[in-house]
């Protein structure tokens, strides 16, 4: 099914731009094939989420996360099935324990200051197949993550809600530890891989 697909949308792309190469047809390829397993994956664990009884908190969660990711970027399984694993520990497990756990207030504040900083230290980062080679749009998905590290600071320490701040700090949690270089560094995986590519000056 997925090749069908994505041979089906290929084929759209390349009747009407027939002037794209090989290698703009491949990054496309590598999109199209990206976006259909987010999708698939999406709705699979979204159905048993709903199994559970934990479709509010996934939602919500994914949301959350996403806010955070969009900007932070991060570690990324390297095999499809480990993505699928560990997509559905986050967002299966994370959720459960939203709804069980309950946190004082100045521990919840605490915890929320502990990942911002972690994300401003080490937000953005990236993979080999995805490196952040322009060095102003990294600062300016920095200050972008940051902000919104902020937000869900402020957001922990108004709330009276247990649920939302639970989400919001796991949301914190995950990203913070998707962009950490230890964590990197328990995968074998290469960080900060924009300082192997040699890029002249100009590029911004």
């Amino acid at each position: 099914m997925k090749d069908f697909i994505l041979k089906k949308c290929l084929g759209i792309v390349k009747s009407s731009y027939p002037e794209y190469d090989e290698d703009t047809l491949d990054e496309i390829r590598y999109g199209l094939e990206a976006i259909y397993l987010s999708l698939t994956k999406f709705v699979v664990i979204l159905s048993l989420a709903y199994l559970f009884g934990i479709l509010k908190e996934t939602i919500f969660l994914c949301i959350a996360f996403n806010l955070l990711r969009i900007f932070g970027f991060g570690l990324h399984a390297t095999k499809s099935w480990m993505c699928w694993v560990s997509s559905s520990l986050i967002f299966l497990v994370f959720p459960y324990l939203c709804t069980i756990v309950t946190l004082p207030k100045t521990i919840a504040v605490l915890c929320s200051l502990i990942f911002e900083i972690n994300l401003l230290l080490f937000a953005p980062a990236d993979t080999v197949k995805r490196p952040l080679i322009h060095k102003k749009k990294r600062i300016r998905w920095k200050i972008m993550v940051g902000i919104t590290g902020l937000i869900f600071m402020y957001l922990i320490f108004r709330t009276e809600n247990t649920l939302l701040q639970n989400i919001l700090l796991s949301a914190m949690l995950i990203e913070g530890a998707l962009v950490n270089p230890f964590v990197y560094k328990i995968f074998h995986l290469p960080y900060n891989n924009y300082k192997t590519y040699c890029y002249s000056t100009n590029i911004n």
